[in-house]
């Protein structure tokens, strides 16, 4: 019970945020990373985050490191209504503020433990989502409140094979909870704002993680990275004011949070520039459908059909030693989306992206050093149509744009 109540304070302060990464992917855990646009996470060993991207750089360490770390996530995201059943304006259907800002927080601490070994320990989060509409939002069936929250903690040791290479693996607990309320919108013959469903759970499960590096020469390194899929049995309440009058009854929802892999290089070109590049994969394809569940029916309460693909991710950056105290990051990714033209949601918003980055580390002491990243995150402009459960096509223009800001201190020990 102790631990449960721990890890639902851990996600209230992980919770209501806006994923900037595909689907509802987040990349935001280091303000390091975020400078570079995560250029070279699987390859760089800057701090004690590398837990979080690829653990057999823990190898790189020959002192006990702490890294904290926040990220202030401003999204811009709005709806245009194009088309809307009869008796609905179009007009009715426009929003420009359907993500909340949020701060997404992570904590990292690698303890090496002789000339072979060292152990990691993280506390971050790799999936996260919050849509808001107004409960009488005309479509108010494909809208409503959308959250998704989850907290990883991760524990991983890596072992030196020799000079060049390094094996890590990993083990992760992770806590996930979700909320889903739907309303009836308009042309129902009732309230706009009557709730048809609302449907909320958590679960804890498990995962695992490895990585590996292949130093070349003091200059050049390969690193890759994996993360497992991690299947969630959400469990909690159902209600709804239509069929159960707000009566409240067992419900449950199955989430499963996709496998990711990455492969990074980093490369000291001179004595004062790097530069780094990394490919990620993300196996969306598991995720095809958001649906939830009364106990005792095998029908589905509420289904929104997702239909996702594997998609990619594509970063390229650049390292800049200005001083013996100051070195200045940045960087450029290209996000692939793994919505289908014909499954966009507005629930689930979605689209191709460029991150534009910049950062920078100062260092004060042989000890202590401060990290700090910004971002802009441009997404692409897409018009579709969603259909409702009583087959009313609801036509929308998606813009959605973000912009990051990040802080991290990093203590040796």
């Amino acid at each position: 019970m102790i631990f449960k109540k721990t890890l639902l304070a851990l996600s209230l302060t992980c919770s209501s945020f806006y994923s900037v990464g595909a689907a509802f992917q987040l990349a935001e855990h280091s303000a390091a990373g975020l400078g570079r646009a995560f250029a070279g996470e699987a390859a760089i060993a800057d701090d004690a985050s590398v837990v979080a991207r690829n653990p057999a750089l823990m190898a790189q360490f020959d002192k006990m490191e702490f890294s904290v770390t926040g990220t202030y996530v401003m999204p811009d995201v709005s709806l245009t209504g194009i088309g809307a059943p009869d008796g609905t304006h179009p007009a009715a259907l426009n929003n420009n503020s359907i993500a909340p800002s949020a701060f997404i927080p992570a904590v990292y601490l690698v303890v090496p433990l002789n000339d072979k070994f060292a152990l990691g320990f993280a506390t971050f989060s790799n999936f996260g989502l919050a849509t808001e509409f107004d409960d009488d939002y005309a479509a108010g069936q494909l809208a409503g409140e959308t959250s998704i929250t989850t907290v990883n903690f991760n524990t991983s040791l890596s072992y030196k094979v020799n000079d060049n290479f390094v094996i890590a693996g990993g083990v992760n607990v992770i806590y996930g909870e979700a909320s889903l309320i739907r309303n009836a919108g308009e042309n129902l013959g009732i309230p706009a704002h009557t709730e048809v469903a609302n449907l909320a759970g958590d679960d804890i499960s498990y995962g695992w993680n490895m990585g590996l590096s292949y130093d070349f020469n003091e200059n050049h390194r390969l690193g890759f990275s994996y993360r497992s899929e991690v299947k969630l049995e959400l469990e909690g309440n159902y209600s709804d004011d239509v069929i159960l009058g707000g009566a409240v009854v067992p419900g449950a929802m199955d989430i499963t949070l996709p496998a990711i892999m990455e492969i990074s290089g980093l490369h000291q070109v001179s004595d004062t520039v790097a530069v780094h590049y990394s490919a990620m994969w993300t196996g969306w394809s598991s995720f095809d459908e958001l649906a939830g569940y009364v106990a005792g029916q095998d029908e589905a309460v509420f289904a929104k059909e997702e239909n996702f693909s594997n998609s990619m991710r594509y970063a390229l950056g650049a390292t800049y030693q200005l001083s013996s105290n100051l070195k200045l990051r940045t960087g450029i990714a290209y996000d692939q989306s793994p919505a289908d033209a014909d499954h966009l949601s507005i629930s689930i918003p979605d689209t191709n992206r460029i991150w534009l980055s910049a950062g920078l580390n100062y260092t004060f002491t042989n000890k202590s050093s401060l990290d700090f990243g910004v971002s802009i995150v441009k997404g692409e402009t897409q018009t579709f149509t969603e259909t409702d459960d009583f087959k009313q096509d609801w036509t929308f223009e998606s813009q959605g744009d973000a912009y990051l800001v990040s802080a991290q201190y990093n203590h040796v020990f």
